[in-house]
């Protein structure tokens, strides 16, 4: 790790979509991702590694019932929270996660936790077990929102989209990137699935499909977890930063190549350098950051606004 201190950079999101309705509008959701965005940022003035501010944000970002992780995770076919999440530490090139875990608060915590095991994705059982072994309290991440979207959509035998809430929902993934003030990049990423899903379906946000980094860049993904993973999307932009493109130049290719291919989604993104980069082909992208001097969000942009960046 290098002592000669840089600016930290940091870039969240709270999931991608068509609409903010479902998330209670503009300024709610503004209000949100900025006082997390600032909190977050704070702790990097303080020296923070970029793995304990990505696991702040996430959790943080997990614990406001708005989004579709942690507390507020949508419920799947069978009327059971399953969640997931990814933990990657870029100076290290450390991937860690659990996939479909249930009855606990942070699942970006067990993914903290298993970084420094020999076996560092669980899945299910073996994800409850280790929960066990680590006395992580029991915990009930459903909320009254989510339950009655279950009922209502239950009542039509999940045949008719209520209100186009869940299709909204399906996109719902929180996921942080972090570049730190020792130049160490991390990221993280966080989902309840996308709702209705059948039993055992695994997201993208515990794969390097939707969440990616090394000590170039760092990637989290949000949108339609198959369409991130046919793209490979993650570690596909990072990938290209390696092979000698710029952040920017990385992100406009790979999303450009996801509209092409009819994908519904997005990405937050940072690269050693600082460069901030954000890519959607969904209509919003309810993405924030700090470049270092101001806090600002994707939350307007326009649905042919399809990358961005902040040096």
């Amino acid at each position: 790790m290098s002592t000669e201190k840089i600016q930290p950079k940091l870039i969240l999101h709270g999931g991608a979509g068509s609409s903010l309705k479902d998330k209670g509008g503009l300024t709610a959701v503004r209000q949100s991702l900025h006082s997390i965005i600032k909190e977050v940022y704070d702790l990097l003035l303080k020296d923070a590694t970029a793995i304990d501010a990505v696991i702040k944000g996430c959790e943080l970002l997990e614990n406001e019932p708005r989004f579709n992780a942690g507390t507020g995770s949508v419920l799947q076919s069978d009327g059971q929270i399953r969640m997931s999440a990814g933990l990657m530490d870029g100076s290290r090139q450390s991937f860690s996660g659990v996939i479909n875990v249930s009855r606990v608060k942070n699942p970006i915590q067990l993914a903290q936790s298993l970084q420094q095991q020999t076996d560092r994705l669980l899945s299910d059982y073996g994800a409850a077990e280790f929960c066990r072994e680590l006395n992580v309290p029991i915990y009930d991440p459903l909320t009254d929102l989510r339950l009655q979207e279950w009922i209502e959509e239950r009542k039509d035998n999940f045949t008719k989209k209520m209100a186009g809430t869940i299709a909204e929902s399906r996109q719902g993934t929180i996921g942080v990137v972090v570049l730190d003030c020792f130049g160490n990049l991390a990221a993280g990423t966080s989902t309840g699935g996308k709702g209705l899903e059948k039993i055992g379906r695994v997201s993208d946000s515990a794969m390097p499909a939707g969440n990616y980094a090394t000590n170039q860049a760092a990637v989290s993904c949000t949108g339609i977890g198959e369409d991130i993973i046919d793209e490979c999307l993650a570690a596909k932009i990072v990938i290209r930063v390696a092979d000698g493109l710029s952040l920017e130049a990385a992100v406009k290719k790979s999303i450009l190549e996801a509209k092409e291919n009819n994908r519904d989604l997005g990405a937050i993104c940072l690269d050693a350098t600082g460069a901030i980069a954000w890519g959607k082909t969904s209509e919003i992208l309810l993405a924030a950051y700090h470049d270092g001097t101001t806090i600002g969000d994707t939350l307007e942009l326009s649905p042919t606004e399809y990358i961005g960046t902040k040096i």
